[in-house]
């Protein structure tokens, strides 16, 4: 409820109060329509390799951080943190940003001008999940193409015809790796080495979207840095399969970097003593890539033994630690299936239109994943109960 008390002077006062009174009133209503944050207790969180927390490790480095202003280049743990990354990308530089999201922006920002098009799956994260600032904010529009979850050559080239006072200016190829939408599906060096020609063929620019790159060298056997090889400018989160509670990385050229520097200011990017969270980059960049190879094992344990519940079905093969799941509304009530889960201590995702997705990551151990075939189970067997009764 909102109060006050007041003493009406004349009618200038009495408006200016009015005007305050329906703001505050508007506000009130605001805060009290917005729900409660609610942070579920899962021993084992299945949702998304983004609900990890610092490791005691991490916690300590970052307690311990030498920072300085970053926005003026004086933080040394953030300058660590960019030189490991170039470095192990294959690349000249680096700049670290707030997210994933935010990593895309600058790149599309620092690559194509107003009126330019991307070529992209319209499956892809920059199209659906980052609140269309490739039209909002970077003033691009989208040639969809549909793929398996990787781009090639001949998917692109019938998209690159004259360029006419009509057309559209088709001017950076947008690729993910892993794709997310597409099942964590990863796409290795020789597909980057040609789509690098075709851009270079045609004067195009050339992005990696790799929140989760390091799934993919990880799947494939590969270094990194032959997936990056022939990017313009690669993303690649920190906070998801590296582990890190925060950040994502942006690498290209010398040149390049230096634009999304100032490019990162120009959304409001620029941070002060950011080494506190870079800290916890360094542990993740340097312990990380080694684990993800048991984050793919254990998805692909847990994806064999969903496949044999009842109503519940694998959308695709289990790539590397994304698992997509779709199911019958017939046999199983997925609301239930979610809610018992939960009351047994594994967080699932919800429904994503008519599938759902979950998530292996560092914090889910051998002994987890057992205990989560069993919770599934019993989740499994009281959603078709449910939906048996109706």
């Amino acid at each position: 409820m909102v109060a006050c008390t007041c003493l009406v002077v004349n009618r200038a006062d009495h408006r200016h109060f009015t005007m305050a009174w329906g703001c505050a009133t508007r506000m009130a209503v605001i805060r009290q329509s917005r729900p409660e944050a609610i942070v579920p207790p899962f021993r084992i969180e299945l949702r998304s390799d983004t609900q990890t927390t610092p490791t005691e490790e991490m916690r300590e480095a970052m307690a311990r951080a030498v920072v300085g202003d970053d926005l003026g280049g004086e933080d040394p743990t953030v300058r660590e943190l960019e030189g490991l990354a170039a470095e192990i990308l294959g690349k000249e530089a680096a700049l670290f940003v707030t997210s994933g999201t935010m990593g895309n922006l600058v790149s599309l920002l620092t690559l194509s001008r107003r009126g330019d098009t991307l070529l992209v799956d319209p499956e892809s994260h920059v199209t659906l999940a980052e609140a269309g600032g490739f039209a909002a904010l970077a003033g691009c529009s989208v040639i969809p193409i549909q793929t398996p979850g990787w781009l090639t050559p001949e998917d692109v080239e019938p998209h690159l015809g004259p360029l006419t006072t009509h057309s559209l200016n088709p001017a950076v190829i947008w690729t993910e790796n892993t794709h997310n939408r597409r099942g964590g599906v990863a796409w290795g060096p020789a597909v980057m080495q040609e789509l690098s020609s075709l851009a270079m063929q045609h004067g195009l620019r050339l992005h990696i979207d790799g929140a989760r790159i390091f799934n993919a060298a990880a799947a494939l056997d590969v270094p990194v840095s032959a997936l990056a090889d022939g990017a313009d400018t690669v993303q690649f989160c920190l906070s998801k399969g590296l582990g890190a509670p925060f950040g994502s990385m942006v690498v290209g050229s010398g040149d390049l970097v230096e634009r999304a520097r100032r490019t990162r200011q120009l959304v409001g990017g620029g941070m002060r003593q950011a080494g506190v969270m870079a800290a916890a980059g360094l542990i993740a960049l340097r312990e990380g890539p080694g684990r993800l190879a048991d984050d793919h094992r254990r998805a692909k344990q847990l994806g064999d033994v969903i496949d044999d519940l009842p109503g519940l079905r694998l959308i695709s093969p289990v790539y590397t630690n994304l698992i997509f799941v779709t199911w019958n509304p017939d046999v199983l009530n997925l609301e239930v299936f979610v809610e018992e889960a939960a009351k047994r201590g594994v967080g699932v995702g919800g429904a994503r239109g008519d599938m759902f997705r979950l998530v292996t990551h560092h914090q889910v151990s051998d002994a987890d994943i057992d205990e989560a075939t069993d919770v599934l189970a019993a989740a499994a067997d009281a959603a078709t109960a449910v939906s048996a009764r109706a």
